[in-house]
């Protein structure tokens, strides 16, 4: 193999924003390639070699694509935990410096809501958003440093994930600002052909001469948590008032 590494670009985050919708329209574009599951979870998982060089890196990327790689088409992965995880952004640096990022932010209540029926949907999580919430600092902490695939940072870290401005903060002091594209939710919602046009500039690839028609982008609405959202509201506006006087961008 050659020309590692063979990863240009990642959809790092963040989860429930919108990146699965996403995910499917850039794969129809002729030159971009990702992996077949979407989420490659590669540079987060349990057994990563800190040790490994690109080339064993590519090797283990590889056969998650249809195709093997090759010259001329933009490889990418869309793991949404890659910006969470303490670890990935270090992995992903020593990697490939040059790595592209498309992030999207969602309002951080919205998003912990939607993560919960997720989680509960999956068999992962027994309690309601309410006890979720107030139990998530406990569960994180019994959970330390553990990032196994049946972490308590993986499943019940509703919040946590919405805490974005630290998250962003090491991504951009690991990566240069102009490799970094954020994202609002609601502008892919809302307006999906200008936002794949930006995120087409962003990755320096032109444009198909017939943008794709995008997946339904989820929302959520969750009638039995009204109450509890509410409560969230404060904490999630202050959440998105500080990301957006650092980077200027609303996560909504």
């Amino acid at each position: 193999m050659s020309a590692s590494p063979r990863i240009a670009f990642l959809i790092g985050g963040v989860q429930k924003a919108g990146t699965t919708a996403l995910c499917e329209a850039l794969r129809l574009h002729p030159r971009l390639r990702l992996p077949v599951a979407k989420e490659a979870h590669v540079f987060d998982a349990p057994d990563y070699d800190d040790a490994a060089t690109p080339e064993q890196i590519d090797r283990r990327f590889e056969p998650l694509f249809a195709q093997p790689f090759r010259d001329g088409i933009l490889h990418g992965d869309a793991t949404p935990v890659t910006l969470f995880h303490p670890l990935a952004l270090a992995r992903v640096r020593r990697y490939n410096p040059a790595m592209r990022w498309v992030i999207v932010l969602r309002d951080p209540a919205a998003r912990a809501r939607s993560q919960h029926a997720m989680e509960h949907a999956r068999g992962d999580e027994r309690w309601p958003f309410w006890a979720a919430v107030l139990a998530e600092p406990l569960r994180l902490w019994r959970a330390g440093a553990d990032w196994s695939e049946r972490s308590a940072w993986r499943h019940h870290s509703y919040l946590a994930r919405g805490r974005y401005l630290p998250q962003l903060r090491r991504l951009y002091a690991m990566f240069p600002a102009a490799q970094i594209l954020l994202l609002a939710h609601a502008e892919w919602r809302d307006h999906p052909a200008a936002t794949l046009q930006r995120v087409y500039r962003h990755l320096q690839l032109e444009a198909p001469v017939r943008l794709p028609q995008r997946s339904a982008v989820p929302v959520g609405r969750y009638g039995d948590s009204r109450a509890l959202m509410a409560l969230l509201r404060p904490w999630s506006a202050w959440q998105r008032l500080r990301v957006r006087r650092r980077f200027g961008i609303d996560p909504r």
